[in-house]
């Protein structure tokens, strides 16, 4: 009764968090959906969202006097004669009404059916992604050190992501899109099958040990060569590691938003993709626990590994079992119509959508060379992944330090993962708001300052020395508050802020501009920061003793990316400004 009392309030706090949010949410008249990662043609505000669902809800309910009234502020006129419990009635079905409209503006059945499917394969690509995230991370950090993050970004992630991205190209031109999908996603959750049935079970035969690959080396046993030695003699973990990072790269970029894109017209996309982000915050949450609750609380971690494959397993089958359906489905409509209705009841054709060119690095840096606009949003990408790949490396170095065993390890992240799956659904509710009432600049600003005022303690804490229990207690937690507030307030704040200076561009500067920093700014934050963390634990032995030089190399991060968006926000409220008066000057024309 204690497992299943606590299991039934998360539940029911999600549940309310997920709606709640979303109805305030629909008087917010900013760009939400930006969160999602969708295309910049589905953005919309949530104030159309409400009035699309209100004027299609009017259309197919035939019922235009009583969505005048809602939008007037009155009440349903009586269906029946008049009285006062006639009255009372149409005044609570009005409200029901109008609250059903802005919590799920999804409407009819053949929508929700539609919904319910494509947003299921969303809800279980992030279940399994969270769920080898925190295995990930289990294996690699309590086997071979945090460390070692750094090395197979550079040596196993980097190389392995561009070998996928060609081979993938290469299936694109010869496979249909649906066969493409499946040849896509089934081959990863075949290897998580493998590793946990075969390759960890005869770990112990198949890699070298430590001794012999410390020797190998030259007889390493602190430094950077030290952590190479670990890598080596536990390669089927750092195997795992550089997997479920493609993986968690794939799912969400190509898997879902490549077929969401194909077959959710825009008119619904301004509905269904704010939703879709609030099911990006509720899986972790259901993972998160499962983790704590279930998988950590295993014997051995064999077991615990067996645990979290059969979840992993069951995901990537309703992956592809949903797909299966939505396909089933959109194929049934589309014969049945002869094309995909839109929110008014009309047939719409699908909306042509513009693929985003594929620049290369050297390409990419061009472009972002000939246009400072594009360069200082490229730096905000840039110093968000440098600064949080510095510190995610020391706080998970301190929990290591705290929690050895990998089922302590393996509970505590799984917790955190919660956390950030609650706190998600919540930050999507304040960071609109921050924006709407202080605007951009605030909203830009918010997310360097809270990391950088975070970081005082957080440093602090190190430089006084983890030589008891207590200080590496304290250590981990505030290190643990840092780091869960740096990731909310990126998902509140920073996207949208970054996603809303693409707006004024021009169509060019916005669709090659924005391929040009998802190359260049993604990758460089990411590999450029585990690249400057190699380089500290070969001089220092270990990232918690540079711990100095890797917060003077924060603080100048965060300055320079500060600096940059204050301005970029001079510029981006300048061409605002200009793009209002030329619409109006086209207006009088």
């Amino acid at each position: 009764m204690k497992t299943r009392f606590p299991l039934l309030t998360i539940y029911l706090t999600l549940v309310y968090l997920l709606h709640f949010p979303r109805c305030i949410l629909a008087t917010s008249l900013n760009d939400i959906t930006t969160m999602t990662g969708g295309d910049l043609k589905h953005r919309t505000t949530a104030l159309d969202t409400w009035k699309s669902a209100v004027a299609c809800d009017g259309n197919n309910d035939n019922n235009s006097s009583s969505d005048r009234s809602l939008e007037s502020g009155r009440s349903f006129p009586p269906l029946t004669g008049g009285g006062s419990t006639d009255d009372s009635s149409s005044d609570t079905m009005a409200f029901l009404t109008k609250v059903r409209r802005t919590v799920f503006p999804i409407h009819g059945k053949e929508e929700v059916q539609k919904f319910l499917l494509i947003g299921s394969i969303k809800f279980f690509i992030i279940l399994a992604l969270t769920l080898t995230r925190d295995l990930k991370d289990t294996l690699v950090v309590t086997q071979c050190g945090a460390e070692a993050i750094a090395f197979l970004k550079i040596y196993g992630v980097l190389p392995a992501a561009t070998a996928f991205i060609a081979f993938y190209s290469k299936m694109a031109s010869l496979l249909e899109k649906r066969t493409l999908f499946y040849c896509t996603c089934v081959p990863f959750f075949s290897f998580f099958v493998l590793f946990n049935v075969f390759i960890f079970p005869n770990a112990g035969s198949i890699q070298p040990s430590l001794e012999w690959s410390q020797e190998l080396l030259g007889g390493a046993t602190t430094g950077g060569r030290a952590v190479v030695a670990k890598i080596m003699s536990n390669w089927s973990s750092a195997l795992y590691y550089v997997i479920a990072e493609i993986y968690s790269s794939v799912s969400v970029g190509v898997l879902f938003w490549q077929f969401a894109n194909d077959v959710v017209p825009v008119a619904q996309a301004k509905r269904f993709y704010p939703l879709f982000a609030q099911m990006s915050g509720l899986a972790p949450v259901f993972a998160g626990q499962y983790v704590a609750r279930y998988a950590s609380k295993a014997e051995n971690f064999s077991t615990s590994l067996n645990r979290l494959t059969a979840a992993v397993t069951v995901s990537g089958i309703m992956i592809c079992t949903f797909y299966y359906l939505s396909n089933a489905y959109l194929d049934r409509t589309e014969t049945k119509r002869g094309a995909t209705l839109g929110t008014d009841g009309t047939a719409e054709a699908m909306v042509n959508k513009k693929s985003k060119p594929k620049l290369s690095m050297k390409e990419s840096a061009k472009f972002l060379a000939s246009n400072q606009y594009l360069r200082l949003i490229a730096m905000l990408v840039l110093g968000y992944g440098l600064s949080i790949n510095f510190t995610e490396v020391m706080w998970k170095s301190l929990v290591k330090k705290q929690y050895s065993d990998p089922l302590d390890y393996q509970r505590f992240m799984g917790n955190f993962s919660s956390m950030v799956g609650m706190a998600t659904c919540i930050v999507i509710f304040f960071g609109v708001h921050v924006i709407r009432i202080l605007g951009w600049r605030v909203g830009a600003l918010t997310t360097p300052v809270v990391m950088a005022v975070l970081g005082i303690p957080f440093f602090a804490c190190i430089f006084m020395g983890l030589d008891s229990p207590a200080r590496l207690g304290l250590a981990v937690w505030v290190g643990t508050i840092q780091s869960l507030l740096s990731k909310t307030s990126k998902y509140a704040l920073f996207d949208p802020t970054t996603q809303m200076a693409y707006i004024p561009l021009d169509d060019e500067s916005k669709v090659k501009g924005k391929a040009a920093i998802d190359v260049l700014g993604s990758r460089l934050g990411k590999s450029g920061g585990s690249l400057i963390q190699q380089g500290l634990v070969f001089v220092f032995g270990s990232i918690l003793d540079a711990a100095p030089v890797v917060a003077m190399i924060f603080y100048s991060v965060l300055f320079t990316w500060a600096s940059s968006a204050n301005r970029l926000s001079g510029m981006f409220l300048a061409r605002t400004e200009v793009n209002k008066a030329e619409e109006h000057e086209g207006k009088k024309e």
